[in-house]
């Protein structure tokens, strides 16, 4: 290895070309617009405004035929809307209803359809070529979304057991009271503060190694293919095979961190209805 090391500096070096790898400096970009103002934007944040543009519009088309069938009563989907009321159908049958039940899961729809679809487009902008960087690789609004499932299950809480949604999870049923000098803390800790964090740390970090994983692996087909001499330029073959690869792995990756975040919301806001509180 050490020796495949040299000869790769050596290779870089009389090519007049250089490998640099991916940095977390990438998730920092320089402002783009109003830049030193509190409206700054930078690529990420135009990624951002990109995908919530396109998500208000691709939902409007879908929907545009409700109006007209509300007062015709006639409704014949085309395949592109049938494409978005299957996409709407797998969050909430699959979802919502699943884990709350058909009124509950109803209830609650908006939230979870809205986090299921943002965090789906912010993941998918990542492979997408001239983007190449996902919205939800910087803790702003994983954080957001975050928040926003934490409000969610403790007004669900709140609204339907009242100040003993606090008592029960912060005093569990069945403890010995001695032992709740331990159990209490670890409670707040896990139901109230973790919930949020691992939510948001959990979607962030698998955008971020994503990324750089990917920019690794096409930068150094780059610096093969050009920039190399010899036999090595024979590598650039298999890193561009392994990104191709990881491309279509990450794809998988942004729906499931949709799925998962959506469901781990789902299944907060189903423990805070839970009838044991």
């Amino acid at each position: 290895m050490r020796n495949a090391l040299s000869l790769l500096a050596l290779h870089s070096d009389n090519s007049g070309g250089s490998f640099t790898p991916p940095s977390i400096d990438e998730f920092y970009p320089q402002a783009v617009l109003f830049a030193g103002t509190p409206f700054e934007l930078n690529r990420i944040m135009l990624i951002r405004l990109l995908v919530m543009t396109l998500l208000i519009v691709l939902f409007w088309l879908w929907t545009a035929k409700f109006k007209k069938a509300y007062k015709t009563q006639q409704y014949v989907p085309s395949r592109f809307q049938f494409m978005g009321e299957a996409a709407l159908n797998f969050v909430r049958k699959s979802i919502a209803q699943d884990q709350l039940g058909e009124k509950d899961g109803d209830r609650f729809l908006p939230l979870l359809a809205t986090i299921f679809f943002v965090v789906l487009g912010m993941n998918i902008t990542g492979v997408i070529p001239a983007l190449n960087i996902a919205g939800t690789s910087v803790i702003g609004l994983p954080l957001v979304l975050a928040l926003a499932a934490y409000i969610t299950f403790i007004y669900a809480g709140i609204r339907k057991h009242g100040a003993h949604f606090f008592t029960a999870a912060l005093f569990p049923a069945g403890v010995p009271k001695p032992f709740y000098i331990l159990v209490t803390p670890i409670e707040f800790l896990s139901t109230f503060i973790l919930r949020p964090v691992t939510l948001a740390l959990r979607l962030m970090m698998n955008m971020i190694a994503g990324h750089l994983l990917l920019v690794l692996l096409f930068s150094a087909t780059e610096f093969f293919v050009f920039n190399a001499g010899g036999l090595l330029k024979a590598f650039g073959a298999g890193t561009l095979a392994f990104g191709f690869v990881f491309t279509l792995f990450e794809m998988l990756v942004a729906f499931l961190q949709a799925y998962v975040f959506t469901l781990l919301t789902t299944v907060y806001i189903q423990l805070a209805l839970a009838d044991e509180h």
